[in-house]
């Protein structure tokens, strides 16, 4: 790739943008650093604004009914494309059978096809010929690196001295990445350097600095994925934060994750993401979602720091229905309860404050 953003993609989500298996298309309308997103197709949307339908305010992202669409609009502004990004994020992470028709045609028309799926495009014989035939390549983003590339964990975290905070959650696809990076632009913003160490193929595409992919590592590297990343923040950019973005939650079913996150992130306090509305495990029917006073708890019994707050995914609500949900939740559980799509991040710098203070010290100590 070429230095960012020159690379203009259309990001492709056909079907599914209003899903929670959209949730890679939604962070990459939301924000981008790594290429400029020209377009996003979901013939199920074409004609409208990719923000306006997922956030309700336009973002300048035309939503189109396919990839010729897509290739005919970018070219009409002479601004032709480079770049098809997979926006889908299904359960297992698997190629959608329709949508193969739909990668062969963009490296066909010319495009470097971009993947954050467990199936490795790069593998499939008849897509590997025609990237080849067509001079372009196809990166699989998911895929493992090399062992003599990955870290154990050491020990070393103990050593950083930012205010390090996690943004987990009840369950996955319920906004952890969201809202982290929210809090990091409002934390910027204040005056204060900050980092998000990313920790799935969406933070990654959206062009996180210190990122890895933590559902494609070996399980005896994955803290020290954690710990080599926070580290090297630290050391490069000695930020006052570090926001690590959760994933899964710690009772999914099929999902359970956060558990090295704060065994091996060791975060300072947690942020926790939640969805009132939603009563099952996403993707799972039948499996009830755990409720918040009890994750809470588990979140804290394991990683020995303090929830400070929950963060609300508005899903299934009206805009004002929110602020009794809020309360609802600070009635349960005693936390204050924002969300930040609707208020912004600013509130969870109230909260942080003596935090945000103790770490300030921490750092003048050495």
């Amino acid at each position: 790739m070429s230095h960012w953003p020159e690379e203009r993609a259309v990001v492709y989500c056909q079907g599914a943008f209003t899903t929670t298996n959209g949730k890679t298309a939604h962070g990459l309308v939301r924000r981008c650093e790594r290429y400029t997103v020209a377009s996003l197709i979901d013939a199920a949307y074409s004609g409208r604004d990719a923000g306006e339908v997922l956030d309700g305010h336009g973002c300048g992202i035309p939503v189109v009914g396919s990839l010729t669409e897509a290739l005919e609009g970018a070219a009409d502004q002479g601004l032709p494309l480079t770049h098809f990004i997979m926006g889908l994020a299904p359960d297992g992470g698997r190629l959608p059978f329709a949508a193969r028709a739909d990668v062969a045609a963009a490296l066909r028309s010319g495009l470097h096809v971009v993947s954050g799926l467990h199936d490795f495009l790069g593998e499939d014989p008849e897509l590997a010929a025609l990237a080849a035939e067509h001079g372009v390549t196809i990166a699989d983003i998911r895929r493992p690196p090399d062992r003599e590339d990955l870290h154990f964990f050491t020990g070393v975290i103990e050593k950083v001295k930012s205010l390090k905070v996690a943004v987990l959650g009840t369950d996955s696809a319920v906004g952890k990445r969201t809202t982290a990076w929210l809090l990091v632009d409002a934390l910027r913003a204040s005056g204060r350097r900050t980092e998000l160490i990313g920790t799935g193929q969406t933070a990654w595409l959206q062009g996180a600095r210190y990122s890895m992919v933590l559902d494609s590592l070996i399980n005896d590297f994955v803290a020290g994925e954690i710990e080599h990343a926070v580290w090297t923040a630290w050391q490069e950019q000695q930020p006052d934060v570090i926001v690590l973005e959760g994933q899964g939650s710690l009772m999914n079913p099929a999902y359970p994750g956060g558990f090295e996150l704060l065994a091996a992130g060791r975060p300072d306090v947690v942020l926790m993401q939640h969805a009132p509305r939603r009563m099952e495990y996403d993707g799972f029917p039948g499996h009830v979602l755990h409720d918040l006073p009890t994750q809470i708890k588990a979140v804290e019994l394991i990683g020995g720091r303090p929830v400070v707050a929950v963060t609300v995914n508005h899903e299934d609500m009206e805009t004002a229905e929110i602020p009794a949900a809020c309360a609802a939740i600070t009635a349960e559980t005693g936390l204050p309860a924002c969300d930040v799509l609707v208020d912004g991040a600013g509130p969870l710098l109230t909260i942080l404050e003596e935090h945000l203070a103790a770490a300030d010290l921490r750092r003048v100590a050495g």
